[in-house]
Protein backbone atom coordinates (compact mmCIF):
# COMPACT_ATOMS: atom_id res chain seq x y z
CA UNK A 1 0.00 0.00 0.00
CA UNK A 2 1.63 3.05 -0.86
CA UNK A 3 2.45 5.65 2.11
CA UNK A 4 -0.14 8.91 2.60
CA UNK A 5 1.43 12.00 3.76
CA UNK A 6 0.25 13.74 6.76
CA UNK A 7 -1.02 17.14 7.49
CA UNK A 8 -0.19 18.61 11.32
CA UNK A 9 -2.33 22.42 12.33
CA UNK A 10 -1.94 24.55 15.37
CA UNK A 11 -5.34 26.30 16.09
CA UNK A 12 -6.22 29.37 18.00
CA UNK A 13 -4.30 30.76 20.96
CA UNK A 14 -1.12 29.14 21.46
CA UNK A 15 0.55 27.55 24.42
CA UNK A 16 4.20 27.10 26.20
CA UNK A 17 3.83 23.66 25.36
CA UNK A 18 1.95 23.61 21.41
CA UNK A 19 4.74 22.74 19.84
CA UNK A 20 5.99 19.98 21.75
CA UNK A 21 3.17 18.53 20.84
CA UNK A 22 4.08 19.20 17.05
CA UNK A 23 7.72 17.50 18.35
CA UNK A 24 5.56 14.20 19.40
CA UNK A 25 3.58 14.10 15.97
CA UNK A 26 6.63 14.73 13.65
CA UNK A 27 9.30 12.73 15.45
CA UNK A 28 6.89 9.78 15.64
CA UNK A 29 5.71 10.27 11.91
CA UNK A 30 9.49 10.27 10.95
CA UNK A 31 9.44 7.22 13.29
CA UNK A 32 6.80 5.04 11.37
CA UNK A 33 8.55 6.35 7.29
CA UNK A 34 7.11 3.03 6.24
CA UNK A 35 3.33 4.05 6.70
CA UNK A 36 3.44 7.80 6.69
CA UNK A 37 5.45 9.58 4.36
CA UNK A 38 5.79 13.66 4.64
CA UNK A 39 4.74 15.54 7.47
CA UNK A 40 3.02 19.08 6.16
CA UNK A 41 2.16 21.30 8.25
CA UNK A 42 -0.27 24.40 7.51
CA UNK A 43 1.02 27.95 7.61
CA UNK A 44 -0.91 29.77 9.85
CA UNK A 45 -2.94 26.93 11.03
CA UNK A 46 -6.07 25.58 8.78
CA UNK A 47 -5.54 28.37 6.50
CA UNK A 48 -2.64 27.22 5.22
CA UNK A 49 -4.76 23.87 3.99
CA UNK A 50 -7.39 26.29 2.70
CA UNK A 51 -5.08 28.46 0.75
CA UNK A 52 -2.72 25.42 0.21
CA UNK A 53 0.39 26.88 1.95
CA UNK A 54 1.89 24.03 3.00
CA UNK A 55 5.32 23.83 5.16
CA UNK A 56 7.69 20.90 4.19
CA UNK A 57 8.95 19.54 8.04
CA UNK A 58 10.67 16.90 6.12
CA UNK A 59 13.54 19.63 5.27
CA UNK A 60 14.14 20.64 9.10
CA UNK A 61 16.72 19.01 11.11
CA UNK A 62 15.97 16.50 13.61
CA UNK A 63 17.51 19.53 16.27
CA UNK A 64 15.30 21.78 15.18
CA UNK A 65 12.57 19.31 15.78
CA UNK A 66 14.11 18.33 18.96
CA UNK A 67 14.24 22.15 19.97
CA UNK A 68 10.58 22.80 19.71
CA UNK A 69 10.04 21.02 22.36
CA UNK A 70 11.55 24.10 24.50
CA UNK A 71 9.84 26.71 22.05
CA UNK A 72 6.95 29.02 22.85
CA UNK A 73 4.68 30.36 20.37
CA UNK A 74 3.06 28.20 17.40
CA UNK A 75 6.07 27.21 15.23
CA UNK A 76 4.23 27.19 12.36
CA UNK A 77 1.73 29.72 12.86
CA UNK A 78 -2.05 29.40 14.46
CA UNK A 79 -5.31 31.69 13.56
CA UNK A 80 -8.31 31.84 14.75
CA UNK A 81 -10.78 30.98 11.88
CA UNK A 82 -14.16 28.90 12.41
CA UNK A 83 -15.08 26.69 9.11
CA UNK A 84 -18.67 27.61 8.31
CA UNK A 85 -21.19 26.08 9.64
CA UNK A 86 -21.20 22.39 7.42
CA UNK A 87 -25.58 22.87 7.15
CA UNK A 88 -25.26 26.27 5.71
CA UNK A 89 -21.91 25.33 3.35
CA UNK A 90 -19.47 22.80 2.73
CA UNK A 91 -17.31 24.59 0.35
CA UNK A 92 -14.31 24.92 3.22
CA UNK A 93 -14.97 21.22 4.23
CA UNK A 94 -14.85 20.20 0.31
CA UNK A 95 -11.53 22.62 -0.25
CA UNK A 96 -9.31 20.81 2.75
CA UNK A 97 -10.14 17.24 0.88
CA UNK A 98 -8.89 18.94 -2.68
CA UNK A 99 -5.74 20.10 -0.93
CA UNK A 100 -5.15 17.11 0.81
CA UNK A 101 -6.00 14.66 -2.53
CA UNK A 102 -3.94 16.83 -4.88
CA UNK A 103 -1.00 16.58 -1.71
CA UNK A 104 -1.23 13.03 -1.20
CA UNK A 105 -2.48 13.40 2.46
CA UNK A 106 -4.53 10.47 3.90
CA UNK A 107 -3.71 11.58 7.94
CA UNK A 108 -5.16 15.04 9.65
CA UNK A 109 -3.79 16.01 12.79
CA UNK A 110 -5.37 19.15 14.47
CA UNK A 111 -4.07 20.67 17.75
CA UNK A 112 -6.26 23.29 19.48
CA UNK A 113 -9.24 23.30 21.88
CA UNK A 114 -13.06 21.91 21.31
CA UNK A 115 -13.68 24.12 17.71
CA UNK A 116 -10.76 22.29 16.46
CA UNK A 117 -12.13 19.11 17.67
CA UNK A 118 -15.46 19.92 15.59
CA UNK A 119 -13.48 20.70 12.61
CA UNK A 120 -11.92 17.38 12.62
CA UNK A 121 -14.32 15.39 13.52
CA UNK A 122 -15.83 16.73 10.36
CA UNK A 123 -13.20 16.42 8.10
CA UNK A 124 -13.30 12.93 9.17
CA UNK A 125 -17.10 12.75 7.90
CA UNK A 126 -16.99 14.45 5.18
CA UNK A 127 -13.81 12.72 3.49
CA UNK A 128 -15.53 9.56 3.69
CA UNK A 129 -18.59 10.73 1.96
CA UNK A 130 -16.57 12.47 -0.69
CA UNK A 131 -14.93 9.05 -1.24
CA UNK A 132 -11.18 10.31 -0.04
CA UNK A 133 -11.40 9.12 2.83
CA UNK A 134 -8.56 10.85 5.86
CA UNK A 135 -7.59 10.12 9.50
CA UNK A 136 -8.65 12.58 11.23
CA UNK A 137 -6.98 12.53 14.94
CA UNK A 138 -7.30 15.50 17.05
CA UNK A 139 -4.19 16.51 19.11
CA UNK A 140 -5.24 18.58 22.76
CA UNK A 141 -4.15 21.71 23.65
CA UNK A 142 -5.89 25.13 25.70
CA UNK A 143 -4.56 26.61 28.23
CA UNK A 144 -7.89 27.16 29.65
CA UNK A 145 -7.89 23.39 30.91
CA UNK A 146 -12.01 22.85 29.52
CA UNK A 147 -11.80 19.95 27.53
CA UNK A 148 -13.50 16.84 28.25
CA UNK A 149 -12.21 12.91 28.97
CA UNK A 150 -8.44 14.29 29.79
CA UNK A 151 -7.48 14.82 33.30
CA UNK A 152 -5.79 17.84 32.13
CA UNK A 153 -5.10 19.83 28.71
CA UNK A 154 -1.57 19.82 27.92
CA UNK A 155 -0.90 24.14 27.95
CA UNK A 156 -2.84 24.14 31.16
CA UNK A 157 0.03 23.20 33.81
CA UNK A 158 3.29 25.77 32.35
CA UNK A 159 0.08 28.44 32.60
CA UNK A 160 -0.73 27.44 36.15
CA UNK A 161 3.01 27.57 37.08
CA UNK A 162 3.50 30.96 35.52
CA UNK A 163 0.34 32.03 37.21
CA UNK A 164 1.17 30.63 41.11
CA UNK A 165 4.98 31.79 40.73
CA UNK A 166 3.91 35.45 39.24
CA UNK A 167 1.18 35.99 42.11
CA UNK A 168 3.77 34.83 45.17
CA UNK A 169 6.32 36.96 43.30
CA UNK A 170 3.95 39.65 43.13
CA UNK A 171 2.17 39.82 46.62
CA UNK A 172 5.75 39.96 48.16
CA UNK A 173 6.30 43.19 46.10
CA UNK A 174 3.01 44.82 47.55
CA UNK A 175 3.75 43.56 51.11
CA UNK A 176 6.87 45.17 51.31
CA UNK A 177 5.19 48.66 50.32
CA UNK A 178 1.73 48.34 51.50
CA UNK A 179 2.55 50.39 54.58
CA UNK A 180 3.05 53.64 52.56
CA UNK A 181 1.86 52.75 48.88
CA UNK A 182 -0.21 50.01 47.43
CA UNK A 183 -2.88 48.17 49.28
CA UNK A 184 -4.26 46.10 46.53
CA UNK A 185 -2.90 44.40 43.71
CA UNK A 186 -5.08 43.19 41.29
CA UNK A 187 -3.66 40.20 38.61
CA UNK A 188 -5.69 39.24 35.81
CA UNK A 189 -5.54 36.06 33.76
CA UNK A 190 -7.34 34.11 30.96
CA UNK A 191 -10.53 31.70 31.56
CA UNK A 192 -13.54 32.79 29.99
CA UNK A 193 -15.71 30.37 30.99
CA UNK A 194 -13.88 28.12 33.34
CA UNK A 195 -11.61 29.25 36.15
CA UNK A 196 -8.81 27.04 36.17
CA UNK A 197 -6.21 29.55 35.68
CA UNK A 198 -7.08 31.67 38.28
CA UNK A 199 -7.50 28.48 40.78
CA UNK A 200 -3.86 27.59 40.14
CA UNK A 201 -2.67 31.45 41.55
CA UNK A 202 -4.11 29.45 44.94
CA UNK A 203 -1.25 27.00 45.13
CA UNK A 204 1.13 30.10 45.74
CA UNK A 205 -1.01 30.05 49.15
CA UNK A 206 0.88 28.30 51.97
CA UNK A 207 -0.82 29.74 55.05
CA UNK A 208 -4.31 31.86 55.67
CA UNK A 209 -2.80 35.37 55.34
CA UNK A 210 -0.85 34.62 52.17
CA UNK A 211 -1.80 35.70 48.83
CA UNK A 212 -4.11 35.37 46.73
CA UNK A 213 -6.50 36.57 49.18
CA UNK A 214 -8.87 36.54 46.82
CA UNK A 215 -9.64 34.44 43.57
CA UNK A 216 -12.77 35.49 41.24
CA UNK A 217 -14.06 32.51 39.28
CA UNK A 218 -16.45 32.52 36.42
CA UNK A 219 -18.29 29.72 38.22
CA UNK A 220 -19.30 32.14 41.11
CA UNK A 221 -21.39 34.70 40.32
CA UNK A 222 -19.52 38.12 41.24
CA UNK A 223 -21.02 39.61 44.22
CA UNK A 224 -19.58 43.10 45.14
CA UNK A 225 -20.96 43.36 48.90
CA UNK A 226 -19.70 40.29 49.50
CA UNK A 227 -16.02 40.55 47.67
CA UNK A 228 -15.81 44.51 49.41
CA UNK A 229 -16.34 43.39 53.14
CA UNK A 230 -13.92 40.56 52.11
CA UNK A 231 -11.00 43.57 50.81
CA UNK A 232 -11.64 45.19 53.53
CA UNK A 233 -10.88 42.85 56.21
CA UNK A 234 -8.25 41.52 54.75
CA UNK A 235 -5.95 44.60 54.14
CA UNK A 236 -7.32 45.20 57.72
CA UNK A 237 -5.77 42.46 58.95
CA UNK A 238 -2.72 41.55 56.73
CA UNK A 239 -1.87 45.46 55.52
CA UNK A 240 -3.24 44.41 51.83
CA UNK A 241 -4.77 42.35 49.90
CA UNK A 242 -4.13 40.19 46.89
CA UNK A 243 -6.81 39.66 44.07
CA UNK A 244 -6.07 37.00 41.11
CA UNK A 245 -9.53 37.40 38.78
CA UNK A 246 -10.45 35.19 35.56
CA UNK A 247 -11.25 37.78 32.54
CA UNK A 248 -14.53 35.86 32.36
CA UNK A 249 -16.02 36.75 36.40
CA UNK A 250 -19.35 37.68 35.81
CA UNK A 251 -22.40 38.95 37.47
CA UNK A 252 -25.37 36.90 38.70
CA UNK A 253 -27.25 37.97 34.96
CA UNK A 254 -24.01 36.33 33.24
CA UNK A 255 -22.97 39.79 32.05
CA UNK A 256 -19.19 39.71 32.08
CA UNK A 257 -17.77 42.27 34.34
CA UNK A 258 -15.44 43.15 31.15
CA UNK A 259 -17.54 42.92 28.30
CA UNK A 260 -16.57 44.75 25.52
CA UNK A 261 -19.57 45.05 23.19
CA UNK A 262 -17.72 43.07 20.70
CA UNK A 263 -17.18 39.52 19.61
CA UNK A 264 -14.26 37.75 17.69
CA UNK A 265 -13.54 35.12 14.93
CA UNK A 266 -15.47 32.40 17.23
CA UNK A 267 -18.31 34.39 18.03
CA UNK A 268 -17.13 34.43 21.33
CA UNK A 269 -17.49 37.77 23.45
CA UNK A 270 -14.35 40.03 23.80
CA UNK A 271 -13.65 41.30 26.85
CA UNK A 272 -12.13 44.70 27.52
CA UNK A 273 -9.62 43.80 30.80
CA UNK A 274 -11.46 42.94 33.98
CA UNK A 275 -8.52 43.78 36.30
CA UNK A 276 -8.62 47.75 35.62
CA UNK A 277 -12.57 47.64 36.11
CA UNK A 278 -12.60 45.38 40.09
CA UNK A 279 -9.29 47.91 40.85
CA UNK A 280 -11.46 51.07 39.96
CA UNK A 281 -14.12 49.49 42.03
CA UNK A 282 -12.30 49.01 44.77
CA UNK A 283 -10.87 52.80 44.78
CA UNK A 284 -13.82 53.95 44.55
CA UNK A 285 -15.96 52.13 46.97
CA UNK A 286 -12.95 51.71 49.91
CA UNK A 287 -10.32 54.65 48.73
CA UNK A 288 -7.09 52.14 48.74
CA UNK A 289 -4.54 52.63 46.49
CA UNK A 290 -4.21 49.80 43.67
CA UNK A 291 -2.14 48.25 41.11
CA UNK A 292 -3.27 46.06 38.24
CA UNK A 293 -1.58 43.51 35.97
CA UNK A 294 -2.98 41.77 33.08
CA UNK A 295 -1.04 38.52 32.71
CA UNK A 296 -2.07 38.53 28.87
CA UNK A 297 0.40 37.07 26.16
CA UNK A 298 2.67 36.48 29.14
CA UNK A 299 1.43 34.01 30.56
CA UNK A 300 1.03 31.25 27.75
CA UNK A 301 4.40 32.23 26.27
CA UNK A 302 6.45 31.67 29.91
CA UNK A 303 8.26 28.69 28.58
CA UNK A 304 11.26 29.92 30.87
CA UNK A 305 9.07 28.64 33.77
CA UNK A 306 7.55 26.13 31.97
CA UNK A 307 6.23 22.42 33.95
CA UNK A 308 8.08 19.53 33.09
CA UNK A 309 4.96 17.86 33.53
CA UNK A 310 3.56 19.87 31.25
CA UNK A 311 6.02 19.84 28.26
CA UNK A 312 5.87 15.65 28.77
CA UNK A 313 2.23 15.60 28.95
CA UNK A 314 1.89 17.44 25.20
CA UNK A 315 4.76 15.65 23.46
CA UNK A 316 3.07 12.73 24.43
CA UNK A 317 -0.05 13.27 22.99
CA UNK A 318 1.40 14.29 19.89
CA UNK A 319 3.33 10.81 19.57
CA UNK A 320 -0.25 9.18 20.31
CA UNK A 321 -1.69 10.47 17.98
CA UNK A 322 0.19 9.47 15.49
CA UNK A 323 0.53 5.90 16.86
CA UNK A 324 -3.44 5.81 17.41
CA UNK A 325 -3.16 7.03 13.35
CA UNK A 326 -1.22 4.07 12.01
CA UNK A 327 -3.14 1.86 14.28
CA UNK A 328 -6.46 2.67 12.55
CA UNK A 329 -8.03 4.64 14.52
CA UNK A 330 -9.97 7.66 13.66
CA UNK A 331 -11.88 10.78 15.07
CA UNK A 332 -10.74 10.05 18.00
CA UNK A 333 -8.26 12.35 20.37
CA UNK A 334 -5.57 11.12 22.98
CA UNK A 335 -6.02 12.17 26.33
CA UNK A 336 -3.97 12.18 29.35
CA UNK A 337 -5.41 10.27 32.18
CA UNK A 338 -4.76 10.33 35.93
CA UNK A 339 -3.60 7.05 37.51
CA UNK A 340 -5.03 5.96 40.79
CA UNK A 341 -1.04 5.95 43.03
CA UNK A 342 0.08 7.33 45.68
CA UNK A 343 2.76 9.67 43.85
CA UNK A 344 1.64 11.32 41.01
CA UNK A 345 1.64 9.81 37.92
CA UNK A 346 -0.23 9.43 34.18
CA UNK A 347 -0.87 7.38 31.10
CA UNK A 348 -2.34 8.44 27.78
CA UNK A 349 -5.93 7.73 26.93
CA UNK A 350 -8.48 8.15 24.34
CA UNK A 351 -11.72 9.61 23.68
CA UNK A 352 -14.12 9.82 20.61
CA UNK A 353 -14.59 13.12 18.70
CA UNK A 354 -18.57 12.46 18.92
CA UNK A 355 -18.55 13.44 22.74
CA UNK A 356 -15.37 16.02 22.63
CA UNK A 357 -16.15 18.50 20.19
CA UNK A 358 -18.04 21.70 21.41
CA UNK A 359 -18.23 20.61 24.84
CA UNK A 360 -16.66 22.68 27.61
CA UNK A 361 -15.48 21.23 31.35
CA UNK A 362 -16.15 23.85 33.71
CA UNK A 363 -14.44 23.67 37.11
CA UNK A 364 -15.84 21.36 39.82
CA UNK A 365 -18.01 23.48 42.68
CA UNK A 366 -16.13 21.11 44.98
CA UNK A 367 -12.74 22.58 43.89
CA UNK A 368 -14.16 26.63 45.12
CA UNK A 369 -14.12 27.30 48.99
CA UNK A 370 -17.52 27.71 50.10
CA UNK A 371 -17.24 31.45 50.29
CA UNK A 372 -16.55 31.64 46.51
CA UNK A 373 -13.35 33.18 46.79
CA UNK A 374 -10.51 30.80 46.86
CA UNK A 375 -9.53 26.70 46.55
CA UNK A 376 -10.10 23.74 48.40
CA UNK A 377 -7.64 20.59 49.67
CA UNK A 378 -8.98 18.63 46.94
CA UNK A 379 -8.25 21.57 43.80
CA UNK A 380 -5.15 21.68 45.41
CA UNK A 381 -4.87 17.97 45.07
CA UNK A 382 -5.26 18.06 41.75
CA UNK A 383 -3.78 21.13 40.71
CA UNK A 384 -0.39 20.79 42.43
CA UNK A 385 1.08 17.49 40.25
CA UNK A 386 0.65 19.55 36.81
CA UNK A 387 3.33 22.37 37.85
CA UNK A 388 5.71 19.82 38.99
CA UNK A 389 9.58 19.95 37.37
CA UNK A 390 11.23 22.44 35.52
CA UNK A 391 12.26 22.15 31.80
CA UNK A 392 14.22 24.67 30.78
CA UNK A 393 14.91 25.77 27.62
CA UNK A 394 18.80 26.23 26.40
CA UNK A 395 20.41 29.73 27.18
CA UNK A 396 23.19 31.65 25.93
CA UNK A 397 24.26 35.24 26.90
CA UNK A 398 21.42 34.73 29.15
CA UNK A 399 18.15 34.62 26.95
CA UNK A 400 16.80 31.65 25.98
CA UNK A 401 17.69 30.00 23.10
CA UNK A 402 14.60 28.56 20.68
CA UNK A 403 13.98 26.66 17.12
CA UNK A 404 14.14 28.47 14.11
CA UNK A 405 13.08 26.74 11.62
CA UNK A 406 13.56 26.89 7.65
CA UNK A 407 9.63 26.90 6.45
CA UNK A 408 9.71 25.60 3.55
CA UNK A 409 6.98 25.82 1.17
CA UNK A 410 5.80 22.88 -0.44
CA UNK A 411 5.11 23.76 -4.27
CA UNK A 412 1.34 23.96 -5.03
CA UNK A 413 -0.78 21.38 -7.22
CA UNK A 414 -3.91 23.32 -7.67
CA UNK A 415 -4.28 26.50 -10.22
CA UNK A 416 -6.94 27.93 -8.10
CA UNK A 417 -7.00 30.56 -5.68
CA UNK A 418 -9.09 30.01 -2.83
CA UNK A 419 -10.32 33.38 -0.20
CA UNK A 420 -10.92 33.27 3.13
Amino acid sequence: MARKNAFYAQSGGVTAVINASAAGVIEAARANKDVIGKVYAGRNGIIGALTEELIDTSKESKSAIEALKYTPGGAFGSCRYKLKDLKTSQREYERLIEVFKAHNIGYFFYNGGGDSADTCLKVSQLSEKMGYPIQAIHVPKTVDNDLPFTDVSPGFGSVAKYTAVSCREAALDVASMCATSTKVFVMEVMGRHAGWIAAAAGLAKEEADDAPHLILFPEIAFDKAAFMKKVEATVKKVGYCVIVVSEGARYEDGTFLADAGTTDAFGHKQLGGVAPVIAQMVKDELGYKYHWAVSDYLQRAARHIGSATDMEQAYAVGRAAVEFAVAGKNAVMPTVERKKTKKYSWTIGEAPLKKVANVEKAMPRKFISKDGFGITPSAREYLLPLIGGESYPPYKDGLPQFAKLKLVPVAKKLNDVFEV
